[in-house]
């Protein structure tokens, strides 16, 4: 089985300092970019995070804080990570809640205006989940029957990650080979941001998805309560959250001055 692409499609897979996509740092990437014509592109580095790594997380994927302290930091890597994934669809493990929505905070850190406005995420552990509910080793050996060796290592786990989709596709005759349809199939939600803080109706207006206000018109609680929209500026979510509300922001203010 091989996928059928009509652009390039960038697996990836991030070891970081914790899992709080606004405050922690990625310490590993790996990609591996698949293209149409089936040839295979991959890359691994390791990220000075700039921060402590603390030592209950270096224990899962023993990466420590002496192994990155003379690693370039991800602003210094931005622009080559950038390059290699701008023209791709991305896939990954357990991505579109959690690699995504940080590596949108690490490219916009570094100044770099990352969306996916031109492209399609495939989330495989939705697929897994949806099919079977279990843990990206247990995938491994379901659906490959292999032992996942060095999991937790960037390298390792987007390998192993490529080959559980190859194998889904094999197995489930009724998963379309079509990026965009799995795309679909493993959208667990419509959010405007990666992290899931602004979503759409059924009309595709934008609406909270959380606290207070969860489930009320973006524009209805910005004109209404103007000052809900300094406290999430200010306040700490994801960057890329922020860049989307100032989004609806500033087009209401543009359309009153129509």
């Amino acid at each position: 089985m091989e996928l059928k692409l009509t652009k390039p499609i960038c697996f990836f897979d991030l070891e970081t300092t914790g899992t709080n996509v606004a405050r922690d740092r990625i310490v590993e990437i790996s990609i591996l970019k698949i293209f149409p014509n089936g040839n295979k592109e991959s890359k691994t580095w390791l990220v000075n995070p700039e921060m402590e790594i603390p030592q209950e997380v270096v224990a899962v994927h023993g990466i420590s804080n002496e192994k990155v302290a003379s690693a370039p930091t991800f602003k210094q890597l931005s622009k080559e990570i950038y390059k290699m994934i701008r023209d791709s669809d991305l896939a990954g493990y357990n991505s579109d809640r959690f690699d995504i929505p940080l590596l949108a905070e690490e490219m916009l850190r570094a100044e770099v205006d990352f969306d996916l406005k031109n492209s399609v995420s495939v989330d495989v552990q939705t697929i897994f989940h949806k099919m079977e509910k279990r843990t990206l080793e247990a995938a491994y050996k379901f659906y490959c029957d292999k032992e996942l060796k060095a999991a937790h290592s960037a390298a390792a786990d987007t390998n192993a990650t490529y080959e559980v989709l190859l194998a889904q596709l094999d197995r489930y005759p009724d998963l379309e080979n079509d990026i965009k349809k799995l795309s679909e199939f493993t959208t667990r939600k419509q959010s405007l941001d990666f992290a899931g803080f602004i979503g759409k109706d059924e009309d595709g207006t934008p609406i909270f998805t959380f606290g207070k206000h969860k489930g009320k018109k973006v524009d209805d609680i910005l004109e209404k309560e103007p000052g809900y929209f300094g406290w999430i500026i200010n306040a700490d979510f994801p960057l890329y959250t922020k860049k989307v509300l100032t989004q609806i922001k500033l087009s209401k203010i543009n359309n009153k001055l129509l």
